[in-house]
């Protein structure tokens, strides 16, 4: 894996990961650091743009427009949860439905976890893969990371 403390190339999100209270930021880090990982040995996907989206740090793929656009954040209104977020227009929640029915979700848009949880890192990468080639994949369920 990449080094946990990946410099962060927009100031913008930068500033949003210091405001998370400390106990999420290391969480969300974590979770960064796998985006990040699965992305670069994921064939198609290409390098990641990291911005802001509605707030909130998102991972698009706009050079190769592989795939759809992928957001992490915590909130107060989670309590002891954090989230990663993908597009609800698309079948990519209901996709990870059928892999992983463990997973906790909110509707089709986001995979919920608890900060006191340990992240099953090889099941939450395989989604992410998936989400970073959406648009390579027009909705297959049979690709595999």
């Amino acid at each position: 894996m990449t080094k946990l403390n990946k410099k962060f190339n927009n100031p913008e999100v930068a500033a949003v990961f210091s405001a998370y209270p400390i106990k999420f930021r290391t969480k969300l880090m974590f979770l960064r650091r796998i985006i990040f990982d699965t992305a670069a040995r994921t064939k198609g996907v290409g390098e990641l743009e990291e911005a802001l989206k509605w707030g909130e740090p998102s991972y698009l793929t706009p050079k190769t427009k592989s795939g759809s656009t992928v957001r992490i954040n915590w909130k107060e209104s989670l309590g002891n949860d954090y989230a990663i977020y993908f597009k609800c227009t698309t079948n990519l929640v209901p996709t990870f439905k059928k892999f992983y029915p463990e997973f906790t979700y909110e509707k089709n848009r986001a995979i919920h976890f608890r900060l006191n949880e340990k992240l099953p890192v090889k099941k939450l990468s395989h989604c992410i893969g998936l989400a970073l080639t959406y648009h390579l994949r027009k909705g297959s369920l049979k690709y595999k990371t």
